[in-house]
């Protein structure tokens, strides 16, 4: 991952007034986190200040600034943990030699697992990777982006070839389709609620794969 360097806030934080770095027990940290994701996921990076994630958390801004040197150090670690995360379930699903259809399958479910493990970063994910992704820092959002394409374009190919899909598919139609559809369920899901994310990969799957009318 790229290195961590710290960035000016506004006028109203300073950072010659940042206190020394803290450790704070893995628990609180990742509190933090969860709460500074649901803030730029509500409010966007841009308009997220240190003192609004420090109030949403119920603490002065100052004392935010024991853990972390600065917003953007937030956003990188809920982005590159949400990322890494992603890829060691895709990583796993892509060398367990399934067919084509079953390998879209597992990524399909794999993908509303990380929703439902990490709902606002995939918010954020969707909203602010593209002007990120041309910092230095961020980078990685574009390495992981190209990766993400290639592995589903390689495996529509590879279902066309093997007569698993259709010969008349348009593979980068599909491939933005099925992107699309999966990940906007970052807007609406909420953890917790009546269906299990494998529930609602198994309805997804099954509507495009099959589709949704009857048979004849």
């Amino acid at each position: 991952m790229p290195t961590n360097k710290p960035t000016a806030e506004s006028p109203a934080e300073p950072t010659a007034k940042r206190k020394p770095q803290v450790s704070a027990s893995p628990e609180r940290r990742r509190e933090l986190l969860d709460t500074a994701a649901e803030v730029f996921a509500a409010q966007g990076y841009n308009a997220t200040t240190v003192r609004k994630i420090a109030d949403a958390a119920g603490m002065l801004a100052g004392s935010l600034y024991y853990h972390f040197d600065s917003k953007e150090s937030m956003l990188d670690e809920i982005l590159s943990a949400f990322l890494t995360e992603l890829w060691q379930g895709y990583d796993t699903v892509l060398a367990a030699g399934l067919g084509p259809r079953e390998t879209i399958e597992a990524l399909v479910t794999e993908s509303f697992r990380e929703i439902d493990r990490h709902r606002a970063a995939v918010a954020i994910y969707q909203k602010e990777s593209r002007h990120l992704s041309a910092q230095p820092r961020f980078h990685y959002l574009s390495d992981s982006q190209q990766k993400f394409e290639k592995a589903w374009l390689g495996t529509l190919e590879r279902g066309v070839a093997a007569k698993a899909f259709r010969a008349d598919l348009d593979i980068r139609l599909t491939y933005r389709f099925v992107r699309d559809t999966v990940w906007v369920a970052a807007s609406w899901y909420r953890p917790g609620g009546q269906h299990s994310p494998e529930e609602i990969a198994r309805q997804y799957l099954s509507m495009v794969l099959d589709g949704i009318a009857v048979r004849s």
